[in-house]
């Protein structure tokens, strides 16, 4: 679901107290006082990194040099000792880079990688009381994690798989020699992503250090039919500003509707004990909704600093306008106007749900929901309201199939029976997002089960009822793994 942004239970910080008095004033813990100073930080070093070190003026040794630098002052301001966990992590799976065979190179870093964020995870909670006394050094370990197995993966398909054992886009991203180690270092601490990520492929990150990121975009439009003579300029000054925009009215929901209704609403005595069930349903859907503007404050932030830096540009949409999207993590207006399970989680935490489909479901060769939602699960942490969320999301996610295959193609005759469909479709997602995910929010169980008992366990019974009732129809035009060369070829007739 989500990369937890600085925890709002975090009371005290081993990283900088330089901006305590601030924290005070403003009634928002330091952890988090912390993480926007840096990433505002990281705002005007990005726009100074892309006019005075840009690929035309400086190497990109000199690129790489300047982002990793400072991305380790940044991680070491926020989190002080705690780091060390971060490097630690960083320097074994290079170790690993440079002495595995590409056949293991990804397991091995896999599980490595996998495995001591699993420790860090274990050992913050359970050790530390549930993170309450302890700053949440998480959030930079997920998102490393994130990067060293999407590279090794990579890697792997580049130098220990033959090419047409590969699906179109493994084939475009596979890396084709093993990174410098100061490549290395610059791609998994950069300061555009450290604090915050999102994560990004290798090859995408090493073009941008080295001048061909916009140039490979645009190459793939006729600039000729549209009069241009050379290739433009694109300037992401206009999606900064934008991003900077949708951070700010985050900002402003965040301490006013959030502060407002607190999760901890969900475990008053009137919610559980004394509000009717519709009520319970409405007042939950207000709750989760006013958790959400902290995850759209960190995310935009954090792609508004790549793209100040210059990176992030996917290319020209159907407009004709340049698109600064390649690593936007979330879709506001597709995830508040989502129809479908699907949908809602297709643009929410989008590169989170990327690396899961290129490091899990597309490579597992069996139930691949199952255990690509287990590795969400075990990668956020090991909070017991997180594996309520994902339990709850692979029964909401196979019913939610199990209807729309059954049912929708008979909504599409007309336009008005189309409306209509969508209008439920809208307000059933909605509210089963809210009820799935608030375990998430809650951590714990006792809060958890209490709300559900509270709820009556409605959507975990419907779910089961539509799985065991309704026929399992296959999906139209859906394939779950990627077609390769070969199987194109062993479908073409002699």
């Amino acid at each position: 679901m989500a990369a937890e942004p600085p925890s709002s239970l975090s009371y005290r910080t081993t990283g900088s107290t330089c901006l305590h008095p601030l924290s005070e004033l403003l009634g928002i813990p330091l952890d988090q006082v912390n993480f926007v100073a840096c990433q505002l930080c990281a705002l005007f070093a990005a726009f100074w990194f892309r006019i005075y070190l840009s690929p035309g003026k400086a190497s990109p040794d000199v690129r790489h040099a300047f982002a990793t630098i400072f991305g380790i002052y940044f991680v070491i301001f926020c989190f002080g000792w705690y780091s060390l966990h971060l490097f630690v992590l960083v320097l074994m799976c290079y170790g690993l880079m440079v002495t595995a065979s590409v056949s293991n190179i990804h397991r091995y870093s896999f599980f490595v990688a996998m495995g001591y964020l699993t420790i860090c995870h274990i050992s913050r909670i359970y050790i530390f009381h549930y993170g309450i006394l302890t700053t949440d050094f998480s959030g930079p370990l997920m998102i490393v994690t994130q990067k060293i197995t999407t590279l090794a993966f990579q890697v792997h398909d580049g130098l220990g798989r033959r090419a047409e054992d590969l699906s179109a886009e493994q084939h475009r991203l596979a890396v084709k020699a093993k990174p410098s180690f100061l490549e290395y270092l610059s791609y998994l601490l950069n300061f555009m992503s450290v604090i915050a990520g999102p994560c990004n492929n290798f090859k995408d990150y090493i073009a941008f250090i080295e001048g061909r990121h916009t140039h490979m975009k645009l190459l793939e439009v006729n600039w000729k039919e549209k009069g241009f003579h050379s290739l433009p300029e694109p300037s992401p000054t206009g999606a900064v500003i934008h991003k900077l925009c949708m951070t700010l009215v985050s900002l402003l929901l965040f301490l006013t509707l959030t502060k407002t209704f607190p999760v901890t609403c969900l475990v008053d005595d009137w919610f559980i004990h004394k509000a009717n069930f519709l009520t319970r349903l409405c007042y939950l859907y207000i709750v989760m909704q006013a958790s959400k503007p902290k995850y759209y404050f960190a995310w935009t932030l954090a792609d508004a600093v790549n793209n100040a830096a210059g990176f992030g540009f996917s290319g020209v949409d159907k407009n004709g306008n340049f698109s600064w999207d390649l690593l936007s993590n979330l879709n506001i207006w597709k995830i508040e106007t989502a129809t479908s399970f699907k949908m809602y989680l297709e643009n929410w935490n989008i590169q989170t749900a990327t690396w899961l489909k290129r490091v899990c479901y597309e490579r597992v060769p069996w139930y691949p929901t199952v255990l690509t939602f287990f590795l969400s699960a075990l990668w956020h942490g090991v909070y017991p309201g997180y594996y309520f969320t994902f339990l709850t999301g692979i029964l909401v996610t196979l019913a939610a199939r199990t209807v729309r295959n059954n049912y929708r193609h008979y909504f599409l005759s007309s336009k008005a029976l189309k409306v209509v469909y969508d209008i439920v479709t809208w307000a059933v997602t909605q509210l089963a997002v809210s009820y799935t995910v608030a375990p998430f929010v809650m951590l714990a169980v006792e809060p958890s089960i209490s709300l559900y008992r509270s709820m009556y366990f409605y959507l975990h019974i419907i779910s089961l009822l539509i799985i065991l009732f309704l026929p399992i129809k296959p999906q139209a035009h859906t394939q779950r793994r990627p077609q390769t060369l070969n199987s194109v070829n062993r479908k073409k007739p002699d």
